[in-house]
């Protein structure tokens, strides 16, 4: 029996990408799967998916910057489940441009989602995991927040906000959460389709050495797996070939 069968996961930005990749490997080992993002056909389509495989999913539509949504994800898994072992707070956009540009609505939009998201997810589970006695937060952040370049400035500025705070998540959760920071690199999903055209000519020559999706799902996957007493706080995961 693997640490990961009989959890019960929820997981934003569910519909594509590394969420869509996360629900269907952990599916696969065992978990059931709490579906939330913002296209209801998408999650309709994985939900079926799972469940044709034989796992077991619930999805529900999911716009993180509505506080009330991510209570509606977390009252699902309980009242589906019985409890929620794992938050994945996955979702996020990176509309990057440069700051000379003054796109200030993409910032805000950054912002709404990569960072209040994530608040309004942690203000969710918290209360249930504290009492349950146990939880795992699971946040996605970007290797954009380690190595800093143009365009990228307000992007990484919202990911490195939630390791931050995800950092003093861990040192108020106590000794009964868990609290994991997953840095992605490149990987394969449709992360440049809302950006401006040169941007998005620059992000599509990355995507030529980009990892496919599952690669971050093997290394959540990796952190939701151990046992008890065990918190494997901060995971990289990027290609070879990227500087």
């Amino acid at each position: 029996m693997s640490g990961i069968e009989g959890k019960v996961v929820a997981i934003t930005g569910a519909s594509s990408g590394i969420g869509e990749a996360t629900a269907l490997l952990l599916a696969e080992r065992g978990a059931k799967i709490v579906l939330g993002a913002r296209r209801p056909e998408r999650l309709e389509a994985l939900a079926a998916r799972i469940e044709e495989a034989g796992g077991e999913a619930v999805w529900a539509r999911t716009d993180v910057t509505r506080r009330e949504d991510l209570f509606g994800l977390v009252n699902l898994a309980r009242d589906r489940y019985g409890k929620l072992d794992v938050l994945v707070s996955n979702a996020g956009i990176g509309l990057i441009s440069r700051l000379d540009d003054l796109r200030v609505e993409d910032w805000e939009e950054m912002i709404d989602v990569n960072l209040k998201g994530v608040l309004y997810g942690i203000a969710a589970a918290l209360p249930v995991f504290r009492e349950q006695g146990f939880g795992h937060f699971v946040n996605t952040v970007s290797t954009a927040g380690l190595r800093i370049v143009p365009l990228q400035s307000v992007y990484a500025g919202t990911k490195n906000a939630v390791r931050t705070i995800s950092e003093g998540l861990r040192q108020e959760a106590g000794d009964s959460l868990r609290v994991t920071v997953v840095s992605p690199g490149a990987v394969r999903t449709d992360f440049a389709e809302r950006m401006d055209p040169a941007v998005k000519d620059q992000i599509d020559k990355m995507m030529e050495i980009a990892l496919p999706p599952d690669a971050v799902a093997r290394a959540i996957a990796f952190a939701v797996e151990q046992p008890d007493g065990v918190d494997v706080g901060d995971i990289v995961v990027r290609p070879t070939a990227q500087g």
